[in-house]
């Protein structure tokens, strides 16, 4: 209804005297933070006034005799304060979002918001030095489902994970495979603590020993590890992979580092900043001249010994992405790496690029508990909980939905007690339980010979009741939600949205028949029951959620 109620202000103001390209930026039409000042509001008459000469609120009531409401859609219109025009919606409009919920069914929600640009949403990126850990998990569902709303809003969205498969990690990995295989044939090493640690280390180091026997016993170090370290990786990347389509994350595309660099795509990536000035040599080093672009140091791209930073790579792979014809790239990144992004968005704006088409969302730390109480880890000694013990103990359902209970650059206590328990207090449970309860609504509406009535079937205006209206009114603000969610990059606008829907329904489930004795009352409400319906397994899709037919 904002974008009719809209229209139909922009209209007025043109009849009021405006040209349509002077209607001011500022117009909006918004819902009231009061439930008192109606369903919506517009600040055309205060946006309007010094263009029009007109006292706001004589201008808005005049606004008010000119807008247009052929189907009767509007009750009243109200001027309040210092000019705002309160618009009260009629019982046909609220009967009309029934009938667009059943009548666009599964795509309810969705719009063209973003047609015609291309985003890619590059997520999760952990090295294949390790299995996911929990705090991966959290980035996983953030990525995913922003990427589920962007494409619901209309955006063509691409899915990209960032293989960090070369560098120094990767000699790393191959040295921690390689001093584990060493220790199980009895050879005596020093383990440092700069190698990776925990048991899947020693893990893979048993399949070596298994697979090549002693074969690498007397082999050169640099030899061994050379050969280790992509069977290793590939092992670690094909665990990653598991887990992440066990938690229903897909990826698009799989993009090496090693290929960018055999390529040779960071090194055009330096002849480019070079053609442009913007790199120069120093020291033996080879230079970015970011302080051109606002950061408070020049950077290194090329060490002295001839090594390439990360910083190198990352230029090089982001010069790529917009290579590739993205309208919009999006990184989700760890909250450590905030001091990067700057860094990074100078890179991108010194390759000819507006910085401003480079996103990036942090995500911060999980706090994970169980029955209130902190679950240790320590990332250093290797003891971490992995994403697939966490989906192992609650279910891929709990956990997305957990992850995504709070806005990402917020921190997140995920308690995995509550996450299991079948309560009020599990939100997951609650939402789709009440899914499962409507459904088993539906099932007695057959048994009693209603079956499944369409709003043409039903007198909606038997919906009369506070909690009946306060339903629709929820439904009807869906497609903002979705589209605020996509504008906003917030996905956990879905969550927060499906709780407070599940908080309306239950008490009126509990207090109210949907088949009863009245059979007219029965339809309306079966109507309004299969919205809700509909609309909660929507939302849930949206988050990659499954929407049980009973619990």
């Amino acid at each position: 209804m904002r974008v009719v109620l809209l229209e139909r202000v922009r209209a007025a103001l043109v009849k009021a005297g405006l040209d349509a390209s002077e209607i001011p930026a500022g117009l909006t039409v918004e819902a009231p933070k009061q439930a008192g000042h109606g369903d919506w509001a517009t600040n055309a008459a205060l946006v309007a006034t010094k263009a029009l000469r007109r006292p706001p609120r004589d201008l808005a009531r005049d606004l008010i005799e000119s807008i247009d409401d052929p189907e009767g859609y509007i009750d009243r219109m109200e001027v309040a304060g210092p000019g705002f025009i309160n618009f009260v919606l009629s019982g046909k409009w609220w009967a009309h979002v029934l009938g667009e919920v059943v009548s666009h069914g599964d795509r309810y929600g969705r719009s063209d918001m973003g047609r015609g640009v291309r985003v890619q949403v590059e997520f999760v990126s952990a090295n294949p030095t390790g299995p996911l850990h929990v705090g991966h998990g959290r980035g996983a569902a953030v990525g995913d489902v922003l990427a589920r709303v962007l494409e619901a809003a209309g955006y063509e969205v691409e899915r990209e994970y960032y293989i960090n498969d070369a560098g120094r990690q990767m000699q790393t990995l191959g040295r921690s495979v390689y001093y584990r295989y060493l220790e199980l044939w009895g050879r005596p090493v020093e383990y440092a603590p700069d190698l990776y640690q925990g048991d899947y280390i020693r893990e893979l180091a048993a399949e070596v020993k298994d697979r090549d026997g002693e074969r690498h016993l007397d082999r050169p170090e640099a030899e061994a590890v050379a050969d280790l370290y992509p069977w290793a990786a590939d092992r670690i990347l094909d665990g990653i992979r598991r887990d992440l389509e066990a938690f229903g994350v897909r990826f698009d595309q799989w993009f090496s580092e090693k290929s960018l660099v055999a390529r040779g795509r960071v090194e055009e990536a330096f002849g480019d900043l070079r053609e442009r000035g913007h790199i120069y040599d120093q020291d033996g080093a080879l230079w970015f001249a970011a302080t051109r672009f606002g950061d408070d140091k020049d950077r290194v791209l090329v060490k002295s010994n001839g090594e390439k930073t990360y910083f190198a790579s990352d230029i090089a792979y982001h010069r790529d992405k917009f290579g590739r014809g993205f309208d919009r790239v999006i990184d989700l990144w760890g909250a450590d790496h905030h001091g990067y992004v700057p860094r990074l968005r100078s890179a991108v704006q010194a390759l000819g690029y507006e910085p401003e088409r480079l996103e990036v969302l942090l995500v911060q730390l999980v706090n994970l508990l169980r029955a209130g109480e902190p679950v240790a880890m320590s990332t250093r000694a290797g003891e971490f909980v992995t994403l697939e013990d966490v989906v192992a103990e609650v279910g891929a359902d709990a956990a997305r939905f957990f992850f995504l209970t709070r806005s990402s650059d917020s921190s997140l206590d995920f308690d995995l007690e509550v996450a299991k328990s079948q309560s009020s207090e599990n939100p997951v449970y609650y939402v789709q339980y009440a899914h499962a309860r409507i459904a088993s609504v539906f099932k007695t509406a057959a048994e009693r010979g209603l079956g499944r009535p369409t709003p043409d079937q039903a007198d909606l205006s038997l919906l009369a009741l506070d909690e009946e209206l306060a339903l629709i009114k929820q439904l009807a603000a869906f497609p903002d939600v979705v589209a605020g969610a996509a504008a906003k990059r917030e996905p956990h606008r879905l969550t927060h949205f499906l709780i407070d829907l599940a908080k309306t329904f239950h008490p009126y489930y509990k207090d109210h028949r949907f088949v009863g004795e009245d059979e007219a009352l029965s339809r309306a409400r079966l109507v309004l029951a299969g919205a809700v319906k509909q609309v909660v397994a929507n939302g849930l899709i949206l988050l990659g959620i499954s929407a049980p037919e009973k619990m």
